[in-house]
């Protein structure tokens, strides 16, 4: 198959259009994999939305974008304002902004960047759930997929903090998963591993920088490469589906088999 050529399991699926009728918002949505995540979901049949600080890249027809810095409570608030205006209302809420960096040893990380990647990774998912998930509650139906990492668990020292902040949105997930379970709204995470991202390679680089022999080839993954942003959006794509509609409080790792979970 050639690298233009589309699987016949996605064809059949894009045909589908699985998610017509619902109302998808998407943070970090305008390059790597939140990019590859509004674009499928458009492609099956979401309405969008889609947010960044900055516009990178354009959005796929028929997305609407808004410049908001999920960081703060202001952005937060910009966006449910913006999916109340512009879909009025949300069916599928993804997490997906976030990054990691810069990178220190543990010690010398001052506390504003400790409260940067705190409020990135994590509280800017706190933030926008709670202002969007009681019309979910309301409405008894609803999916809200949180963007974590594969490394979290194995907490590499030099980006310490933002595996920190990725733990704490994993435990908080699980447990909103179990309060909004009997109204219907499931929350999993999907945990990426390395992947051909802008925001992916940096990290890398840092990483074999600071600790000499690591971040830098695809020696340690299994499956023999690195991720693309469409393998995380496929796990996207299935969690806020109906094919997932007895799935909630987990976390999907999508790493080509780097990162065991017990």
């Amino acid at each position: 198959m050639t690298p233009t050529e589309i699987a016949p399991e996605k064809r059949e699926r894009a045909g589908k259009r699985e998610l017509t009728g619902k109302r998808a918002l998407v943070t970090g949505g305008s390059r790597g994999i939140g990019a590859a995540i509004v674009r499928q979901l458009r492609e099956a049949g979401a309405e969008v939305l889609t947010t960044a600080r900055s516009a990178a890249g354009a959005v796929p027809e028929g997305v609407t974008f808004v410049e908001a810095d999920v960081r703060t409570r202001a952005g937060a608030e910009t966006l449910a304002a913006a999916a109340q205006d512009v879909l009025g209302g949300v069916d599928i809420l993804v997490n997906n902004a976030g990054g990691a960096g810069p990178f220190r040893h543990t010690a010398d990380i001052p506390d504003e960047e400790w409260q940067d990647q705190l409020d990135l990774n994590y509280l800017a998912s706190v933030r926008l759930d709670a202002l969007l998930a009681p019309a979910m509650r309301e409405q008894r139906s609803g999916t809200i997929v949180h963007v974590s990492s594969a490394a979290t668990p194995f907490t590499p020292p030099p980006f310490l903090h933002y595996t920190a902040a990725k733990a704490a949105l994993e435990n908080y997930s699980r447990g909103l998963a179990l309060e909004l379970a009997p109204f219907g709204v499931r929350v999993n995470i999907v945990s990426p591993g390395r992947t051909e991202t802008p925001g992916g390679e940096a990290t890398r680089d840092a990483w074999a920088r600071m600790v000499p022999g690591t971040g830098a080839d695809n020696g340690g993954v299994p499956l023999g490469r690195v991720g693309r942003p469409d393998d995380i959006a496929d796990a996207v794509l299935f969690l806020v589906s109906e094919r997932a509609s007895w799935v909630t409080g987990n976390i999907l790792t999508v790493d080509g088999g780097e990162f065991p979970r017990g």
